[in-house]
């Protein structure tokens, strides 16, 4: 069985760490925008609206302009929806969580990945992965603490559903990306999105200082950037290999939000994450064990 060159691994696990540093940033800047009075559809507006020239250069520096063209322009625009939808509680949870609550609430994409292969697309799913599922939704109690009034349990709730949205996001990505590349998707739900969000923005003009405007260009410039990132890191090494780099967004939150807003996770979180995160790290192990299993290559190099 082949497996890929150390250096692009390598390179692969490096790209994995910048993406989240890009949008552990640009989730900080999100809060700090709407500090200084933006509201939640202008600086998703700015989001789409400067991440589009670096995907544009992107897409003409690869596989050129041309691949920018598709055949499946209602799969692109459903895309879009769910994917606005997600932003939507993406944006919404850090706007109403401390940053470190909202990144640790995003930990659990792997679960809502799980629970929805299995019952979406079919897939077989054993008691070692709905094990793993249970115990991180038992670290969600542990970190959200509800009843507690610790954080806003509305807050926790938006978060959850922006995991949903992302796992939701991830499937359909698998489905359009049997025909379509990644910056071509990439493309057109930036350009897509923008028609929607602008109609929205369009009610909600105001005025801002110049450091504020810089904040939301640097929104969009950062997260296109994070994007990118994520893209190119899973060209250079697995799956398995990369994923665990997210958790560093934890980090990145935790000293954002002391820099920025004063705020240190609570000791619930300290005690949350690791549970989450290592229930997400085991079904991620658990997924790619079972392949290399289903694998003939595999199977052959077996030893009987």
């Amino acid at each position: 069985m082949s497996h890929p060159p150390t250096d692009r691994v390598l390179t692969g696990v490096a790209l994995r760490l910048f993406a989240i540093a890009c949008l552990s940033t640009m989730s900080a800047l999100i809060k700090l925008a709407e500090t200084r009075g933006a509201g939640l559809a202008e600086t998703m507006f700015h989001r789409q609206l400067w991440a589009i020239p670096l995907v544009t250069a992107w897409i003409a520096a690869g596989p050129g302009l041309g691949s920018i063209r598709t055949n499946r322009f209602g799969a692109h625009v459903s895309r879009t929806a769910v994917g606005l939808t997600g932003m939507v509680f993406t944006f919404g949870s850090v706007l109403l969580l401390p940053l470190a609550e909202a990144t640790t609430l995003q930990f659990t994409v792997p679960i809502f990945a799980t629970i929805l292969g299995a019952l979406v697309l079919k897939e077989p799913t054993g008691w070692h992965r709905w094990g793993a599922v249970i115990v991180g939704f038992l670290g969600v109690l542990v970190v959200a603490q509800p009843g507690n009034g610790h954080f806003p349990l509305y807050g926790a709730v938006v978060g959850l559903l922006a995991a949903l949205f992302v796992a939701i996001v991830a499937i359909l990505l698998r489905q359009i990306g049997k025909t379509e590349s990644a910056g071509t998707t990439v493309f057109w739900f930036s350009a897509l999105s923008l028609l929607p969000l602008g109609a929205v923005y369009a009610f909600q003009l105001k005025a801002h200082d110049p450091l504020t405007w810089a904040i939301l260009v640097t929104i969009g410039l950062v997260g296109g950037m994070g994007q990118l990132a994520l893209t190119a890191a899973v060209r250079f090494a697995p799956v398995s290999a990369v994923v665990p780099m997210d958790y560093s967004g934890l980090i990145w939150a935790t000293l954002y939000g002391w820099l920025f807003f004063g705020v240190l996770p609570t000791p619930y979180t300290w005690a949350g994450a690791p549970i989450i995160i290592a229930s997400g790290l085991y079904i991620v192990y658990r997924e790619q064990r079972l392949r290399r299993a289903a694998s003939p290559v595999s199977a052959a190099e077996t030893p009987a």
